[in-house]
């Protein structure tokens, strides 16, 4: 893919990797080499290609300033206000990057011998007992590498578990306010998902579900707080119902950073849940990974848990594989153990009262802002909310004929990154809000301001929100067609010396 010369929107053109490369180029200088040579095609077979690959050839000066261009042109938590609601991207302190990267953590080989990582078993079986205390559930296995990951992980358990009971429900009740994930999770276990539509107050009561549990139902599959940002106050009675029935309870875990301290969903009732790390434990957000989501489960469930089950005997740790009623290896090796390093040290660094803390400053932030914003971005449930705030912008569109889109991008030249627009898709013009607690006053009252000033452009100045962007290399994309025509490979032009 190449960029044409000449000046877009004001702003020269930047030149492709390709086009500031050239045939011969380097960026390094290697040794001569010192062991036979390999045929690289025969030794890897299959994967091995006809041709090199057609990657530019640049030096480490144009390399390195093409990547720090590439970073400038982005925002990022380290960069911009970044309050995309139900992801929680909160500022990641740079001391647990410093306990990631300790040699003896950062360059274990994942076939080291144990009693020669003793540190790091130790870490992994430590980090195990405080989220399991943090949570009130008895159990946690680490091995998942992503929260939708423990998600299937945690079905694939209620499946186990049903069917060593000689049942094989085929159902589970997911609630609109769930996350979005929760669906697929169930297809890839063989689940029917069964939406439930929540009640006027956003959140689910017993009436609505009693009907609907019967044996074809395997569990009720719950986010709490759900995704209006909405504590699912009834869910302990919901709970014993479901259990009455011989259905489990999955809570999705992914929304921790608004009740943790505050209560533990292991004792209104979940059976089984996932943690997101990066969000609530600041490892690192998005960028493909790598992530780290484990689960925490009930002591009936355990049998089926993810193997190897890490165990701490007189002798020291071992890997336990002998479990024949488990769900089996759920990914390589036992987790992304650089992300289980980054949760400790902040968990150990925060303590309890500071865990809490961070609770309540999260909802605290989240209700100034629906508090702040008025009548041109109504929340779209009354009372208080938790972590984040749903809002819709239905008057101002009424108004003036814009759109949650052109709100979202003009507020990129405030220099705020959007937040979550769209969803929840229950609320007609949502927008998601989530400060999280690691923001200042200051910051919100600038984000307020941001909010307030588009509303008033709106009805004023229309055509400049619906053309923003104005700030950023590119005007707006075309999104449809960038992810329906996604480019699929990189061209390399004709380049010279």
């Amino acid at each position: 893919m190449s960029v044409d010369s000449g000046v877009i929107g004001g702003v020269a053109a930047e030149l492709s990797i390709f086009e500031r490369g050239a045939s011969g180029r380097s960026g390094v200088s290697l040794a001569p080499l010192d062991v036979p040579a390999v045929d690289v095609a025969k030794a890897l077979g299959r994967f091995a290609r006809d041709v090199e690959a057609d990657l530019p050839e640049v030096s480490e000066p144009e390399a390195v300033r093409h990547f720090v261009r590439l970073s400038q042109m982005n925002f990022s938590i380290d960069s911009h206000f970044y309050p995309l609601g139900s992801c929680t991207m909160k500022f990641n302190p740079k001391v647990n990057e410093w306990a990631a990267r300790l040699p003896g953590f950062a360059r274990i080989h994942p076939y080291a011998p144990l009693d020669t990582v003793p540190g790091a078993l130790e870490l992994m079986y430590r980090l195990q007992r405080a989220l399991a205390e943090i949570v009130g559930l008895p159990n946690v296995c680490l091995q998942p590498a992503a929260g939708a990951h423990g998600e299937l992980s945690g079905l694939m358990m209620i499946r186990a578990y049903h069917e060593h009971k000689g049942r094989s429900p085929k159902r589970v009740l997911v609630p609109d306010t769930a996350h979005g994930t929760n669906p697929a999770s169930c297809a890839l276990n063989g689940f029917t998902a069964v939406p439930i539509p929540s009640g006027p107050d956003g959140i689910l009561n017993l009436e609505m579900i009693s009907h609907l549990i019967d044996d074809s139902v395997a569990a009720l599959m719950v986010t709490n707080p759900n995704t209006l940002g909405l504590f699912e106050r009834n869910l302990p009675e919901i709970a014993r119902f479901v259990h009455s029935k011989g259905a489990l309870v999955y809570g999705d875990g992914a929304n921790l950073n608004a009740i943790m301290g505050r209560t533990r969903p292991g004792d209104i009732g979940i059976d089984v849940m996932q943690f997101n790390l990066h969000k609530t434990f600041t490892t690192p957000h998005g960028g493909g990974g790598p992530g780290c989501g484990p689960i925490a489960f009930t002591d009936a469930l355990a049998p089926y848990q993810p193997t190897p089950v890490l165990e701490r005997r007189d002798s020291g740790f071992v890997w336990n594989d002998d479990r024949p009623e488990s769900v089996g290896r759920m990914r390589s090796f036992v987790g992304n153990f650089a992300m289980m390093v980054r949760a400790y040290a902040y968990i150990r660094e925060m303590g309890g009262d500071h865990l809490l803390a961070a609770t309540d400053r999260a909802v605290l932030n989240a209700n100034y802002i629906r508090a702040q914003l008025g009548e041109d971005y109504k929340p779209a449930f009354d009372g208080i909310c938790m972590h984040e705030v749903v809002v819709s912008d239905q008057k101002i569109q009424k108004e003036t004929g814009i759109k949650t889109l052109d709100i979202a991008k003009r507020l990129i030249d405030f220099g705020m990154h959007p937040p979550t627009v769209y969803f929840p898709l229950i609320v007609p013009g949502a927008m998601m809000i989530e400060p999280t607690e690691t923001e200042t006053k200051t910051t919100l009252d600038e984000f307020v301001s941001a909010m307030r000033s588009i509303a008033r452009e709106a009805r004023e100045q229309p055509e400049l929100v619906k053309s923003a962007p104005h700030s950023t290399r590119l005007r707006r994309l075309d999104e449809a067609r960038a992810a329906r025509k996604p480019v699929l490979r990189w061209r390399r032009e004709a380049t010279s010396g």
